[in-house]
């Protein structure tokens, strides 16, 4: 197996350290021995993006807001499924993530970044729900490891019952709260659940082609 490279590490403010590897035309970003991200597999993010998509279809200049941009398999998904008049917070904390999609795994990123729908924003997504009361179509939310976190323990409260309530808030009527995760978590599903929102849970697999590991996604979607 061809060994894999290093290409650059990158401290999480309040959390730990990630680092970017390469392998061929394949890269990955490792926290510790924990894969966190691979260009090999972009089924689930993808499916977060495009299952989203199809429970706004029909409403006109949506607006999105994607936390945060990982490999920007979400992002990219998004955009391709949306028209021209759509718009996408896309909410970064770490500033390399952002650094090594315009270098390195620019080919991977494709210009998505550019796009004139896009708008990227260096804060944490919990503040950019903080700020935006009714703003949003619906909030896209790939977050460290999912509810169970593993990168930072501030993200916990992006799943804590009063992080949803923060998210429904900023959600405009109909609008959908989607919630991608490693694997399942029974507590953040009743706590999901508890919120008054119409909610489904989704299993899919990693890899585009449907296999890989089974991740959830939760979509719960405002009345």
């Amino acid at each position: 197996m061809q060994p894999r490279e290093f290409i650059g590490s990158a401290h999480v403010p309040g959390g730990e350290t990630l680092t970017l590897y390469r392998r061929g035309r394949d890269f990955m970003i490792v926290l510790d021995r924990n894969e966190l991200m691979s260009s090999r597999m972009s089924g689930s993010e993808e499916a977060l993006a495009n299952m989203t998509c199809e429970r706004l279809r029909g409403r006109k200049s949506v607006h999105l807001l994607v936390g945060g941009y990982g490999m920007g398999f979400t992002l990219r998904a998004a955009l391709a499924a949306l028209d021209g008049s759509a718009r996408i917070t896309v909410a970064e904390l770490v500033p390399e993530i952002i650094e090594w999609a315009r270098g390195p795994m620019a080919e991977l990123a494709a210009g998505c970044l550019d796009d004139p729908r896009v708008h990227l924003v260096g804060q944490d997504v919990a503040d950019v729900i903080a700020d935006g009361r009714g703003l949003y179509d619906a909030i896209l939310l790939d977050v460290d490891n999912g509810p169970d976190g593993l990168v930072r323990q501030a993200n916990d409260r992006l799943y804590s019952a009063r992080g949803l309530s923060a998210a429904i808030a900023a959600l405009k009527p109909g609008g959908v709260l989607a919630i991608w995760s490693a694997a399942p978590d029974a507590a953040f599903a009743r706590r999901l659940s508890q919120t008054g929102l119409a909610v489904d849970e989704v299993k899919v697999r990693a890899r585009s082609n449907g296999k890989g590991p089974q991740h959830i996604i939760w979509f719960a979607q405002r009345r």
